[in-house]
């Protein structure tokens, strides 16, 4: 099957090789095409350019783009969207002057989630996940970053990663799924216990069915210490899963350098970052993956996205789209809050949610831009004036159709 885009106003992100990374101030610079054809054939990108210079093609089906803009879809390295539940509850408490220690402290937080989802059974847990999963397609997002950690039993981390690989085969989202079950500590086990679950336990059984691509670890005060962290992400490399960590959201945990340590993928939060932090990332291959939309809902300071960019940092957008504390997952609000908080470019922000946030995924090779040969996933958006008018108009859906593995998608079929 293959599909011609014509007349199109503006295409976005096109490079015309596989593409890292970009960094520090190339952020700045996002390639487009004026007045432009995009042809896709058996869900791959097959051929771009200019309409002037349109070949003579037989494709199966035409579209018309005239006066809209085409994005390769967004890439969400970052999310939780399997839970039992909403937490509007704990909402209230913060808007009450609750802090998030304090919440957790009368059994609300990750333990509240965890709670919930022991309760839940796997098919139940699919179909709130399947919906979330049509919601983000419509908002533009094409690859998707799953994590368990709402379980703290080894089944119940079983099951969140067996819901994950279903969406995973039965939608036509591309998703990578992470073990998280060194998330919190549960009640019932000493510290301990649970660390010996997750190393001696939990890791092996997750590695020998096959369920996840990634190991992450809460590093913070109050939940993982550095050299637990280190423990639990070295054990998931000697059974194939690639470090990631949530580093440095509350305070400076150290989670950054133990990211850096073991040679971890990205390092996400951000929102507590010294020099220190900064110079550590200097020069190696894990991306700092900044998450406004958590920082936007608890209050808290926004990720330095300006100053890392300034020292020459890549960084990647991404949701965390989460029930406790960044319940959302549209990244368009996302580059929204980049650039309105953190003082992003809409080019900035536009590379850091798509090129960079595939390099956040390891799938640079596939995802992220408009090049020849990977995977044809992409939005068409309504008729807007330039792409700017995504990050400008917040809290919109721009996004009129949706293409994905090369197929429009209809949202009641997927």
């Amino acid at each position: 099957m293959s599909l011609l885009i014509r007349n199109i106003k503006c295409l976005v992100q096109v490079r015309d090789q596989v593409t890292k990374w970009v960094q520090g101030m190339e952020m700045g610079d996002l390639p487009c095409l004026e007045n432009a054809y995009l042809f896709l054939d058996h869900g791959i990108i097959e051929d771009y350019g200019a309409m002037n210079s349109l070949p003579e093609l037989q494709p199966n089906h035409e579209i018309d783009a005239t006066d809209r803009l085409v994005f390769p879809s967004f890439v969400d390295s970052h999310s939780h969207i399997i839970f039992a539940g909403s937490r509007e509850n704990e909402f209230v408490d913060k808007i009450k002057g609750l802090s998030y220690q304090e919440i957790a402290g009368k059994g609300g937080g990750i333990l509240n989630s965890a709670k919930r989802l022991q309760n839940t059974d796997q098919e139940e847990l699919y179909q709130w996940a399947l919906k979330r999963v049509r919601e983000v397609i419509s908002l533009g997002t094409g690859a998707l970053e799953i994590k368990s950690g709402y379980g703290l039993t080894l089944e119940d981390e079983l099951k969140m990663l067996r819901v994950a690989r279903r969406l995973q085969n039965e939608t036509p989202l591309t998703i990578k799924t992470t073990f998280l079950g060194a998330h919190a500590f549960p009640q019932e086990l000493s510290r301990e216990q649970y660390l010996d679950q997750i190393i001696n336990q939990m890791i092996p059984a997750v590695a020998e069915q096959g369920l996840a691509d990634y190991c992450d670890v809460f590093c913070e005060t109050g939940f993982f210490t550095p050299n637990e962290s280190q423990a639990v992400l070295e054990q998931g490399l000697k059974f194939g899963l690639k470090p990631k960590i949530h580093a440095n959201q509350l305070n400076l945990s150290g989670g950054v350098q133990v990211g850096v340590k073991v040679g971890a993928l990205s390092v996400d939060h951000l929102e507590t970052v010294g020099q220190q932090e900064i110079d550590a990332l200097k020069g190696v291959d894990t991306i700092a993956t900044l998450l406004p939309g958590a920082a936007f809902f608890l209050g808290t300071g926004y990720p330095p996205a300006r100053r890392m960019m300034e020292e020459n940092l890549p960084v990647a957008l991404a949701s965390d789209y989460n029930p406790g504390s960044a319940p959302n997952g549209n990244m368009p609000l996302i580059l929204s809050l980049a650039c309105i908080q953190m003082k992003m470019t809409p080019e900035e922000a536009i590379n850091a949610a798509t090129i960079n946030g595939a390099y956040a995924m390891d799938l640079s090779n596939t995802h992220g831009s408009i090049t020849k040969g990977k995977v044809a996933n992409l939005f068409i958006t309504k008729e807007i004036p330039s792409y700017s008018f995504i990050p400008y108009a917040f809290g919109s859906n721009l996004v009129d159709q949706v293409i994905l593995n090369g197929k429009l998608i209809e949202h009641s079929t997927i």
